[in-house]
């Protein structure tokens, strides 16, 4: 199973309004094992991105940005990667950043715990929480 990590920015992110979470093109990168994030990665430019020839989009549907009860949670749709056309490069670790924020502020990331390739046609499915969503504030 993946593990969630949150980048330590994305607290201070949030109160300085760089975020907004209902409205944002949330979006994947995608990062090879020799290039893993860490905590301390703040923006898009801190990593270094496979390249995507051959991949379908990485943008990412938000279902809802809801709060009950003075908690706020984030729940996205699930998003298929599909290669087409060719492979896709080696990845191991799937970030998520908002496409929308001017330095393109990253959020959190998954480390799968070994590396992919997509082969032509071959398909991944990032499965998001529907449920408890990708992250609560609160």
């Amino acid at each position: 199973m993946a593990t969630y990590n949150k980048f330590n920015s994305f607290t201070e992110a949030l109160g300085e309004k760089k975020f907004n979470l209902a409205t944002d093109q949330l979006k994947v990168a995608l990062c090879a094992a020799a290039n893993a994030p860490v905590a301390g990665n703040s923006v898009l430019t801190d990593l270094t991105e496979i390249a995507y020839t051959n991949l379908s989009t990485r943008n990412i549907t938000t279902t809802s940005f809801n709060t009950a009860a003075g908690l706020a949670k984030l729940i996205l749709a699930n998003l298929t990667l599909t290669a087409s056309g060719g492979s896709v490069a080696t990845f191991r670790y799937v970030v998520i950043y908002s496409d929308t924020s001017t330095n393109k502020d990253l959020i959190g990331w998954y480390d799968i715990g070994s590396n992919i390739t997509l082969a032509d046609t071959q398909q991944l499915l990032i499965s998001f929480d529907q449920t408890n969503g990708l992250l609560d504030i609160i």
